[in-house]
């Protein structure tokens, strides 16, 4: 049975989401356990595998997005937020948020962006050289997938603001409860 083209591309772009997915659950930070819980994560601003609204990209305010999580197991002393483009020869980060006390379970649409540091909680260096959020900003041509990571972890790790995400991740690497993902993509005109 032929499936008709629209179709067709639908179930390949769910493919694509799908090994997105997968790619990013085995991306953990070193020493982090395999078993470790799931957190389910979601967003008002865009549902999971679609596309992210151009106001939290370079091209619009470069706002965080609105990320709600829940199921953290007890112990859950912080958390901490990854955020990178998995379409990148290397993991571009765009966002590290740590520190973030346990009783957060939700980041309001526009907590950060590149001008605004978020309250609370430490940020650290991404990829555009500065701390705090960077929105998508891929070159023109193919979407790219953006994958926020949120940690549980058994402690508060303290480190100073800017810490780079191979710090961050040696940091948390032995601590990790759980951890959740949403994954959106961002296009920019070729």
């Amino acid at each position: 049975m032929a499936l008709n083209a629209p179709m067709s591309r639908a179930a390949a772009g769910m493919v694509v989401v799908l090994l997105t997915i997968a790619s990013a659950w085995a991306r953990q930070p070193p020493g982090m356990p395999s078993n470790a819980s799931p957190l389910r994560v979601s967003s008002a601003s865009f549902a999971n595998g679609q596309p992210i609204p151009q106001r939290l990209s370079c091209d619009g305010a470069n706002l965080s997005p609105d990320l709600t999580w829940s199921g953290a197991p007890s112990g859950t002393r912080s958390y901490a937020i990854v955020m990178d483009d998995t379409d990148t020869p290397s993991d571009f980060t765009h966002w590290l948020v740590y520190d973030l006390p346990a009783d957060t379970h939700h980041l309001q649409e526009g907590a950060a962006s590149a001008s605004k540091r978020l309250e609370g909680a430490s940020e650290g260096l991404n990829n555009f050289g500065r701390a705090g959020y960077g929105g998508p900003c891929p070159p023109g041509g193919s979407a790219h997938h953006y994958v926020f990571r949120v940690y549980a972890l058994d402690t508060d790790p303290a480190l100073p603001a800017e810490e780079d995400r191979q710090q961050l991740e040696a940091a948390i690497g032995k601590h990790v409860l759980a951890q959740g993902i949403l994954t959106g993509t961002y296009q920019r005109g070729g």
